[in-house]
């Protein structure tokens, strides 16, 4: 794997305001994982951020209520080596030692439960459970956030062992290793929910390098008949990779809809 000279997540910044559109728009911040740099620093050392931001790698608020760990090469589940949890950010870090790659996980974190509602033609939002809504609402959509962001780092040549399914809840499975993607290439992936692929799913893919304040994606695609994408992505740089998705919550959940949030960090590196 070819180092990424220059390309490190403090330098370069996203900003965008992510919108949570099931049944209205709510403004929200986005979760993210992601590491100063895509290739362990010196002894196999790897730093992160994670966190809730709006300006993106930019945490505003500390990633709480998740189970961090790190997926070896081998396969094996371990915790950090060490976790820091601070009012705006979380960080983490891993000293790797066998060669391959790592896949670093917020775990999945329940969140908030949002009801959405019309009220003399005015849409509304309340996360309070015991706030009454007002005679005369329709109710639009009663959900819970849940929220996974990931990332992958490797030590010298990219494995493939840390990339298998969860076959639970909204995730993306690389095809092509996202640690080994270069300018112009073709980035595939698959898109499933527990477990099973999710056709006509909207993808978006932001850029690190847009400083025009009005974020739109860099690129965007849509899965297929067997939960399959792919994205041709032209410029070497630091993405952030978005999917949501509203499904049913399983039985006993706290409301009746889960909204998931899904996000990957990455880099390209530059043609060869």
């Amino acid at each position: 794997m070819k180092a990424l000279s220059g390309f490190t997540l403090f330098a370069l910044s996203l900003s965008f305001m992510f919108v949570l559109g099931f049944c209205s728009v709510v403004y929200a911040h986005t979760p993210f994982i992601a590491p100063i740099a895509f290739e362990p620093a010196h002894k196999g050392w790897i730093s992160l951020d994670a966190g809730f931001a709006e300006t993106f790698f930019h945490s505003d608020v500390a990633f709480d209520k998740g189970t961090f760990q790190v997926l070896t090469p081998a396969g094996n589940w371990v915790a950090p080596a060490r976790v820091e949890q601070f009012t705006s950010r979380s960080v983490l870090e891993y000293q790797a030692q066998q060669e391959g790659t790592y896949r670093f996980t917020t775990g999945t974190r329940l969140g908030a439960v949002f009801r959405m509602y019309e009220l003399d033609g005015e849409r509304k939002h309340t996360r309070d459970p015991k706030e009454v809504l007002p005679k005369g609402h329709k109710l639009l959509d009663h959900y819970q956030s849940v929220t996974l962001a990931e990332t992958y780092v490797t030590l010298k040549a990219p494995s493939n062992g840390a990339l298998k399914p969860y076959n639970k809840g909204l995730e993306l499975v690389p095809i092509t290793h996202p640690n080994d993607l270069y300018a112009g290439e073709v980035f595939e992936f698959s898109v499933l929910l527990d477990g099973k692929p999710l056709v006509n799913q909207p993808v978006s893919i932001f850029s690190a390098q847009d400083s025009t304040g009005q974020q739109q994606p860099a690129y965007t695609a849509t899965t297929n008949r067997s939960g399959k994408a792919s994205v041709v992505l032209n410029n070497a740089g630091i993405y952030l990779l978005h999917l949501r998705k509203s499904a049913p919550a399983p039985k006993g959940a706290e409301a009746p809809n889960y909204g998931y949030i899904y996000t990957l960090s990455f880099a390209v590196q530059p043609a060869l």
